[in-house]
């Protein structure tokens, strides 16, 4: 057999001979315009043959050889010879320690129940005026009462909750098809009124059952709590540094004098040594600290930063938020910086205010640089670990796993309990959520981008 170093070898060779005869063979019996074509993809191709070879080599072979090794037990024992367990590390790793006291299905459907009934109302108040034929208001009455029903009587009659649940999404199918939400001539007073009656039904009628049946699951299993603690993390830091950037950028947009100077300085955290900012925000957040010094000026009392396990994500999502936001302001004054100002004085003469002006213009025109933010701040975010690290000294936050994420739990499975193949299979689920987030984004955002072409 031929070792690593020499099919490596064999193989170039192999693919350059391969493209020097489809080179000849084109030349012979293809048209003279397509092998013009021919040649020119083949001289690209052999131009990045050397890019293909080393990412092949570094890249990609890892990557494809780990998700095979997910599928194994590979640890210190087993380091020389894997053994294939199947689907078992993927299963471990939500398998819980304790069983909570309530089931997935009940949790599920429950809060399915508050949302679709509360969706439901709204249309019951709103489009019933604009129904037309009998057989549509009969419908619409039914899924109310049915609504109602059911959230009498959650959790009191067993299996009711999943049959009403199940009905009430054939019958807003049903409503979706006969175009109740087309309807609406006020859109943005039917997005307030929605979000209003989603408040209610989150709040007073209680928490959702899934927050609650994953509020008790973390407590029962590390990688569920570390999913929970990194979408935690994730939903605190994107939105407050994307609005924070955004409004730098305009500021920095204006005619200001020493502009130059202060991009800069909200520019230098981002090249900052990560260690460097996480020891000195360690600094600011300890008990005798900067940020305690200042609010016990203040009046208020010193607050345990560092030793309250509620305080793990805040205090992290302090110290990225003030490392990113330069980042991201540079970028979105990139982007402002190519609006055509030919629209701004087009406005002026039209009369339209600063709010009108920069809710028509600027934010349709700059909406593909917030969309290239949003991907790329909650990639970022999901991957968190360099600041949990240095900030609690290699521990995952002060006790109780309370700094746990998912980058963390792979770090921990892979180099302190070398459980390799548990850890590859943590990694490919820290993918598949990554995948799936950015391709939601892609999916909502797609008919909001305006390109100026």
């Amino acid at each position: 057999m031929l070792k690593a170093e020499y099919a490596i070898i064999f193989y170039v060779l192999l693919i350059v001979l391969s493209l020097l005869v489809v080179r000849m063979l084109s030349k012979r019996y293809l048209k003279p315009v397509k092998y013009r074509k021919v040649k020119e993809s083949i001289s690209a191709y052999l131009y990045l043959l050397p890019s293909f070879v080393i990412l092949g080599i570094f890249v990609f072979w890892p990557i494809f050889y780990s998700f095979y090794l997910s599928f194994f037990k590979w640890d210190f024992q087993n380091q020389g010879n894997p053994i294939f367990i199947g689907f078992q590390n993927y299963i471990e790793l939500f398998k819980l320690n304790q069983p909570v006291n309530i089931t997935f299905n009940e949790a599920f459907f429950n809060t399915l129940l508050i949302f679709m009934t509360a969706i439901f109302i709204i249309h019951l108040i709103f489009d019933l005026k604009k129904i037309k034929t009998p057989r549509q208001k009969y419908l619409i009455v039914c899924m109310s009462i049915l609504g109602i029903i059911s959230l009498l009587t959650i959790n009191s009659i067993q299996y009711l909750n999943v049959v009403s649940a199940l009905v009430l999404v054939v019958v807003y199918t049903i409503l979706l098809s006969l175009h109740f939400a087309d309807q609406m001539s006020n859109k943005i007073f039917l997005r307030i009124i929605t979000f209003i009656g989603l408040w209610i039904a989150f709040y007073s009628l209680g928490v959702p059952e899934i927050i609650r049946f994953l509020s008790l699951a973390k407590e029962q299993s590390l990688f569920i709590k570390a999913i929970w603690n990194t979408t935690y993390y994730v939903l605190l830091s994107t939105p407050i540094t994307i609005l924070f950037a955004l409004l730098i950028a305009l500021l920095l947009n204006r005619k200001l004098y020493g502009k130059t100077f202060f991009r800069t300085v909200y520019f230098i955290p981002f090249v900052t040594s990560v260690v460097a900012i996480s020891l000195v925000w360690q600094w600011i957040f300890n008990d005798n600290g900067l940020l305690n010094y200042i609010l016990t000026q203040i009046g208020f009392s010193k607050t345990p930063w560092l030793k309250d396990q509620k305080f793990t994500i805040p205090t992290v999502a302090i110290i990225s938020i003030w490392k990113m936001v330069g980042y991201y302001a540079i970028i979105f004054l990139a982007g402002l910086q190519n609006i055509d100002k030919a629209y701004y004085e087009a406005a002026e003469v039209d009369g339209a205010t600063p709010f009108q002006k920069f809710q028509f213009i600027t934010l349709p025109l700059l909406s593909p640089t917030t969309y290239f933010i949003i991907i790329v701040a909650m990639i970022g975010a999901f991957k968190v670990f360099d600041e949990i690290f240095i900030l609690y000294v290699g521990m995952p936050g002060p006790y109780n796993n309370s700094g746990m994420t998912m980058v963390y739990y792979v770090y921990d499975m892979f180099y302190v309990q070398q459980r390799m193949g548990r850890a590859s299979a943590a990694a490919y689920v820290l993918f598949g959520i990554i995948l799936l987030f950015t391709i939601l984004q892609m999916r909502s955002s797609r008919s909001r981008i305006h390109y100026e072409s």
